[in-house]
């Protein structure tokens, strides 16, 4: 019983620092403008400018993409797609409902992220489908977007192997998500 309550106290008194790391490092950054003798609101103020003008020229790229990604979305595609390779996947080990997350992954985050809560939300979190999900997830890049902005703001009109080697990477990311959750939980 007074361990119990000795833990409580300890638990009620502990700091939690991570509070504290943004406000540190705003500090820390005014500080060292001082010191520099830079003025750090006017560099803030330019900064801020700057990206809006970046966010301004990649508009385009981003209205275009998500147009596509929503009528890839509503004609059906993916589930049409995922009945076709279904028989593949199942071979490799991959589970079916996580083969939509698989497909909409490279194209869209915001669309990924809503098929991962509707597989989290019909599958156990830590069942085989909602961990192959989660790694999946956190091992894949959405490709597509990431070309079109970076590529977008830089002007330049040829990939070269960007394309192919992106998504070998997602598609290594797709596999080795369902092999490693076999091979470090069941």
């Amino acid at each position: 019983m007074l361990f119990c309550s000795i833990k409580a106290i300890r638990e009620e008194t502990k700091i939690n620092y991570t509070n504290y790391i943004i406000p540190f490092i705003i500090g820390l950054v005014l500080i060292i403008g001082l010191i520099k003798k830079v003025d750090v609101f006017n560099e803030f103020l330019d900064g801020a400018w700057e990206n809006i003008k970046v966010g301004v020229q990649i508009l385009p790229a981003l209205i275009g993409l998500m147009l596509c990604i929503n009528m890839f979305k509503a004609s059906g595609a993916t589930e049409a797609i995922s009945n076709f390779v279904e028989p593949l996947t199942s071979l490799l080990g991959f589970p079916k409902e996580c083969v939509s997350l698989a497909l909409i992954r490279p194209i869209s985050g915001s669309g990924a992220l809503s098929v991962f809560e509707s597989i989290l939300s019909q599958n156990s979190p830590d069942g085989f489908i909602g961990r192959v999900a989660s790694v999946l997830m956190g091992s894949t890049e959405t490709t597509f977007y990431t070309i079109a902005v970076y590529y977008g703001v830089t002007k330049v009109k040829k990939t070269r192997h960007t394309l192919l080697a992106s998504l070998s990477a997602d598609f290594t990311g797709f596999i080795f998500s369902a092999l490693l959750v076999r091979l470090f939980f069941y």
